[in-house]
């Protein structure tokens, strides 16, 4: 979406492309904070938390919830998490391979870090799930406060928005995306006039901006101060997005709107809210909508209704650029990614991804019926992604860019006092609902960690039984085969050892190929690779050849593709000439020492169901031989 914006403003003048970038920026990467004025304040004052719709209360929470922008969008990720780009690119899987080059040789470090980045990624799924389901139901629930009798509709009805934005995500955003800018301008247009009009009524609320009002709140309900954050935390859901999403857009055009229109914006909605609920308490049960006037109800209702289809699918598309990443670095079984633009590799669907994350917001919904029930289980997942990543970038600032201990370690601390009291806040709503996306995320991490494990078991088990390569080439020159026209290129893990493919092949078919290529595919922590560091070529005679293809994260891994590059007079991949060995392992759990037993048994279910090498490094269909081979765990 935003690499698509920025391309069709390329034309343009280069005074408008600023201008341009941050409209883009606006629509995608600002939908999921920027509709949570739907349902903050409204939760706070009437979920339960006890808080008094005073004048002291008011201001107190108000105080809370600008000051934790300030401190943890405008600084913490503004000025700093924001500069911890891998080659441009964000994200909790981007930052955990900067992070991982960070730690260098400290091999339990390393390990530390990158669970630490898997929690964060497993939890973003449940944030994902959990994002779509309350802000539509937030919008919707707007239609009560226009028609009676019409509260039992809402469900359904957000159920059709959102059942019909999944069925929407294989056709691609490229069409609709260049609407999502201009239409999230115009929402926090309206959320600060809005604003306004409430602030105009009682002026008195600008007081808040004195942080002495948030101690004083604290001071005045001890026993309520750590615990109100948890709903309070719900102003700043969605800051993650503004780190996940700079690989579109770049460091400073998302800088620039959240200070130039989605910071004002957002303050002023907030403190409009809060000069509504100073004279008329009882609009606590939606101050949001109730801070309208009249005549302007139902364009606001479809307004929000299209700001959060926007932000569901911005958290959508996330999850699709955060699986590719996890793909390719080797901690998510291989899916189906169908590309939805033949201009920009960015815009990608993975059905099985979609599928997953409808049928969990489905659930959400009918299970939950309302955002405001919705909201006391939001704020575990948001929490804990936004903990991990504080971690994860103080080992990138300390370790990779050598910040001195003595400026960066008081900041970091600062962030992870903050992070964890609101991750503190969030954790007794895990008896309160907040369970789904807690469990959602260690299903998701143990998924992970079994399928990262299981494959290095796997590469260890098909070593015991390898073949050094210098050897069989030995023996190669002492009993020549018979050798056939053509190429043959065996994919393998080791580069080092004969694939198991390849000896299958010579005692099957008692045949060699003129030129015999063992081919090894290595993603690095960087995002991409260029052309000119793509490939490693090593020359063994015989007609033998070792060949190492080099991906970023976010390459696309298109095997023959990259074949190309290599100029060299003894190769030749020629499409007609060039045939794919693959070997298929099937996995069978055994008494060895590895995993626990249930923990294989998932290893090979998903290890069967993965997506093969053929279709995911793009290999010619007719060119390509698979052999099959068991193998105990």
């Amino acid at each position: 979406m935003g690499q698509a914006s920025s391309q069709a403003i390329a034309g343009g003048h280069s005074a408008a492309k600023p201008i341009s970038m941050l409209v883009a920026a606006v629509g995608v990467v600002y939908g999921d904070i920027g509709t949570s004025p739907l349902y903050t304040l409204k939760e706070v004052f009437s979920g339960g938390y006890g808080v008094p719709v005073n004048h002291d209360g008011v201001l107190g929470i108000l105080a809370l919830i600008f000051w934790s922008l300030i401190w943890v969008v405008s600084i913490k990720y503004m000025l700093f998490v924001l500069r911890a780009d891998n080659q441009g690119e964000g994200g909790i899987m981007a930052l955990t391979a900067l992070a991982r080059r960070a730690a260098g040789g400290r091999a339990k470090l390393r390990t530390l870090l990158v669970v630490c980045g898997l929690i964060g990624a497993a939890l973003f799924y449940g944030d994902s799930m959990i994002t779509p389901a309350i802000s539509v139901l937030s919008a919707i629930e707007g239609l009560g406060l226009a028609f009676e009798g019409i509260d039992h509709w809402v469900v359904p009805l957000s159920l059709v928005v959102l059942v019909a934005l999944f069925l929407i995500q294989s056709h691609g955003t490229a069409r609709i995306g260049i609407l999502f800018g201009p239409i999230m301008v115009t929402w926090f247009l309206v959320l600060g006039a809005l604003g306004v009009y409430g602030i105009s009524q009682h002026p008195e609320v600008l007081q808040a901006i004195n942080p002495v009002w948030g101690v004083r709140f604290f001071m005045d309900h001890p026993g309520m101060g750590v615990t109100i954050l948890g709903a309070v935390v719900l102003a700043l859901t969605g800051a993650e997005a503004l780190y996940a999403d700079m690989g579109h857009f770049g460091r400073k055009p998302i800088a620039r709107a959240w200070f130039i229109l989605v910071l004002p914006a957002l303050v002023l909605n907030y403190f409009g809210q809060g000069a509504l609920l100073l004279g008329d308490p009882e609009a606590a049960r939606n101050p949001f909508y109730l801070l309208a006037p009249s005549w302007a109800l139902i364009p606001l209702v479809g307004l929000s209704t299209m700001a959060t289809v926007i932000a569901s699918q911005a958290v959508i598309s996330g999850a699709f650029s955060l699986t590719r990443q996890a793909i390719q670095l080797g901690y998510i079984p291989r899916m189906h990614i169908q590309h939805t633009s033949s201009a920009e590799q960015g815009q990608i669907y993975i059905g099985a991804v979609n599928w997953s994350l409808m049928v969990g917001v489905i659930l959400l919904v009918i299970g939950f019926e309302s955002s405001g029930a919705l909201a006391s289980a939001y704020g575990v997942a948001v929490t804990g992604t936004m903990l991990m990543t504080t971690i994860l970038v103080s080992a990138v600032m300390l370790l990779l860019w050598k910040w001195p201990p003595v400026l960066a370690v008081p900041v970091l601390l600062g962030f992870l006092l903050v992070d964890g009291l609101y991750f503190a806040a969030n954790v007794p709503k895990i008896v309160q609902g907040g369970a789904f996306p807690v469990i959602a995320g260690i299903a998701l991490f143990v998924l992970m960690t079994t399928w990262k494990r299981g494959k290095q078991l796997l590469v260890d088990r098909l070593d015991e039984g390898g073949l050094p390569l210098p050897i069989f080439i030995s023996s190669i020159r002492v009993q020549p085969p018979h050798r056939v026209q053509g190429t043959a290129v065996f994919l393998t893990a080791r580069p080092d050892a004969v694939p198991h493919a390849l000896l299958h092949n010579l005692l099957h078919n008692q045949v060699l190929h003129e030129q015999v290529v063992l081919l090894t595919v290595v993603y690095e922590d960087i995002p991409r690779v260029p052309p000119q560091r793509r490939f490693e070529v090593d020359s063994y005679g015989e007609g033998f050849f070792r060949v190492i293809l080099h991906f970023g994260f976010t390459d696309e891994p298109d095997v023959p593709q990259a074949l190309k590059l290599c100029h060299l007079d003894d190769l030749d991949f020629s499409p007609m000439r060039t045939t794919y060995f693959l070997s298929r392992e099937t996995v069978i759990a055994s008494k060895l020492e590895g995993m626990a037993r249930w923990r294989e048994a998932l290893f090979a279910f998903m290890l069967k169901n993965a997506n093969g090498n053929l279709r995911f490094f793009n290999l010619p269909l007719n060119r390509v031989i698979e052999l099959g081979t068991q193998v105990e765990m």
